[in-house]
This record gives structure tokens, C-alpha cells and sequence, in this order.
């Protein structure tokens, strides 16, 4: 059953003083903050690895946030980041870009402070993560393909008098990769009573960029020897970017069926910088680790994480040839249930010509 946002009773921002507006202000940061406080950390998954003694793989599970994804810390920051610059008040719309789990967050966090929000998102993107939007009382829009969106959701924002929260340029600015319980400082927190505190790798994907800064930039700032890699869908422009910066744009077509990761155009929060190294992920290759892990987990796992799992595999590998003990961790994105219609249905695999089983096969015998 769809759900309405409970709407501020308050007058538009421009008719309040400036003594009310910021009065409201503050009142929704204590919202969500206090939300935050509600909220413990995300667990930090052990996975023993058999085959390959003195390495092991950690998840961090980001599925068990209250909007169940990664994109609840996403979503957190970017409507901080727009009420402390004072760009949003009582009544405000709020609207984003997004592949449908950003705006879940999104929908979330606009309803608890009483403001509306609309979504713009590409034709295909999953039935639960549309089902969850309207849940949290947003309003969803389409577009055809992914690399429309930015541009679509502008009008809304102009039509409505409404904020663009824009993730795919304020992603990596809103949030504070200093420290600030961010995910790479609870990583590090996390890891400290292990065998190897200090991660060999960490993994994650790119869909704005905000979570690869974030890392890339807090391993420089607590001056640890970790490297990052960013796993990356193989129609992707990130990859192809990283290694050739004056490429910037594919398209607007469908770059990948992964959900969450991948662009067709180098987004603004993208900083290639901070980033040691990128591995192109075929989509079978996503699925067909998504499969294995949640075979291992005895859980279902979305397909970014699958893709995360793909490049892990690839650096456990290379770790054991060259005879080097340590750690990996990598993110559990999401939960797998979202996907049940998609990743998990072998007839809509089978349409979308996605020869999986191979490397679930292979991957799970990796982690077993």
C-alpha cells in the first residue's frame, strides 16, 4: 500500500522570517539526526575462504540500513548537506536523479521531515525499488534510459520550485570522508581486532563516485597502505575513463543491467584520483557472482554486489599466486529481494541473454 508524506503545515520558506526558517532548519537536522542515533552500525561479514588460507573477505552488509541499501548514508547526506546550505525550508520538493535505491533513501528521509519528493528514473528500473519509492510517499517519473535522467529531473525542480538534490555531482562533497562515522572510518573501526586490520584492497562500484571518493580520499587521510579498486559493469564510462581521462561520454544508451553502478557519462562526483585501481565486470560475470555469493550467504544479494564479488575474486586470486596473506572488503549493497523478478528469474536472465551459470559455478567454488 502506498503511503502519503505527511506535508509540512508550515507556510513556503520565502514567506518566513529568518528567525522561523531557521527555527525549521534545525528542527529537521534534529530529525534526522536523531534517526541516525536510532540507527547501529552496519555488520562487517566475515567469509572465511578455505582454499586460499591467510586471506579473508569481509562485507561490509549495508543492506540492513532502514531503506536497505548502501544509499541510506547517500541520502542522509545529501538532504543534510541541502538544509545546513539553507537551499531547502518547509514545503520545499524535493527531486532526484537515480536508478531507484538513492531515491528510496530519498523518499525516507524527505518524508521525515515533511517534504515531498519525486524520483526520475530510467523505464526498467526494478518493480520493488518503485514499489519502496511510493511506499516512502515519493512520486516516481521516467525516462527512457539512464543517461537522461540528470537532464529530466531538472524540470520537475523548475516546475515545482523544488531543490535538484543532484547526487551525481554533490555525492562525494556532501559527505565528510574525514571521519564523521563515514562507511571507510566504520571499515577501519571494524577491523581493528582482526588478523589484518589494515586491508590489502577494499572494493566497491561507481555510480555517482560519492562512496569511491569517500574511501579513496579517508585511506590518504589516515595514511593507511590500503589500495582501492573499483569494480566497474563493462559497458560502463568509468573504467574507460580511468584509463583514458579524455573519454567522457558513451551515449545515452543502456550501459548495463546492474542497477545502482555504471554510467554511460563521467559524473561529477566520479574522482579517478583516489582510486588505485578499476576491473570492467562483465554483466554474466556480476550475476553469475551475485548467484554464488548468496549460495555461500545463504541470502540473496543484489547484482552490484555481485560485481564487487567478481573483482574480489580476481584480487584473492592474484593475492594467493603471488603468496601474500591479508584482507579484503568489499560492500554488500543491497538485499537481493529487489531483484527477485530480474537477477533471480533465469527465464528473464535467459531473455536478456545473460550466460551466468559459468561463473557461479566458478566463484562459488572460489569462496567455498
Amino acid at each position: 500500500m502506498t503511503q502519503t508524506a505527511p506535508h509540512s503545515s508550515l507556510p513556503p520558506a520565502e514567506t518566513l522570517s529568518p528567525e522561523a526558517l531557521r527555527a525549521w532548519t534545525l528542527e529537521a537536522v534534529r530529525r534526522i539526526d536523531a534517526d541516525f542515533t536510532r540507527s547501529a552500525e552496519t555488520h562487517l561479514v566475515r567469509v572465511e575462504l578455505p582454499r586460499f588460507p591467510g586471506i579473508t573477505l569481509y562485507l561490509k552488509d549495508e543492506s540492513s540500513h532502514p531503506t536497505g541499501s548502501l544509499k541510506h548514508r547517500l541520502a542522509r547526506s545529501l538532504i543534510l548537506y541541502a538544509l545546513c546550505n539553507q537551499q531547502i525550508g518547509p514545503g520545499t520538493p524535493l527531486i532526484d536523479a537515480t536508478s531507484g535505491s538513492t531515491a528510496v533513501s530519498e523518499a525516507y528521509f524527505a518524508r521525515l521531515i515533511g517534504l515531498p519528493f519525486i524520483a526520475v528514473v530510467p523505464h526498467g528500473t526494478s518493480p520493488a525499488k518503485i514499489e519502496a519509492i511510493r511506499f516512502h510517499g515519493g512520486d516516481v517519473h521516467f525516462v527512457q534510459n539512464a543517461g537522461e535522467v540528470t537532464d529530466a529531473a531538472r524540470v520537475p525542480a523548475l516546475e515545482t520550485g523544488g531543490h535538484f538534490l543532484d547526487q551525481f555531482t554533490n555525492a562525494e562533497r556532501a559527505t565528510d570522508w574525514r571521519g564523521n562515522n563515514n562507511i571507510a572510518d566504520t571499515i577501519f573501526r571494524q577491523m581493528r581486532n582482526e588478523e589484518h586490520p589494515v586491508p590489502t584492497w577494499i572494493v566497491c562500484g561507481a555510480g555517482t563516485g560519492g562512496t569511491s571518493a569517500t574511501i579513496g580520499r579517508y585511506i590518504r587521510y589516515a595514511r593507511h597502505g590500503t589500495r582501492l579498486c573499483v569494480a566497474d559493469p563493462q559497458g560502463s564510462v568509468f573504467h574507460r575513463h580511468f584509463a583514458d581521462r579524455s573519454i567522457r561520454d558513451l551515449g545515452c544508451g543502456k550501459c548495463s543491467c546492474i542497477e545502482g553502478i555504471g554510467r554511460p557519462r563521467v559524473e561529477p562526483s566520479f574522482m579517478p584520483q583516489v582510486v588505485d585501481r578499476m576491473m570492467a565486470i562483465p554483466d554474466a560475470g556480476s550475476i553469475g557472482a551475485m548467484r554464488a555469493l548468496s549460495r555461500r550467504l545463504g541470502r540473496r544479494v543484489g547484482g552490484s554486489t555481485g560485481t564487487n564479488i567478481h573483482a574480489c575474486a580476481a584480487l584473492i586470486g592474484e593475492m594467493a599466486a603471488a603468496g601474500q596473506a591479508g584482507s579484503i572488503v568489499s560492500i554488500l549493497c543491497d538485499s537481493g529481494e529487489r531483484y527477485a523478478g530480474t537477477y533471480y528469474d533465469d527465464a528473464w536472465l535467459d531473455a536478456n541473454g545473460i550466460a551466468w551459470q559459468a561463473e557461479d559455478e566458478r566463484i562459488y567454488a572460489l569462496l567455498s
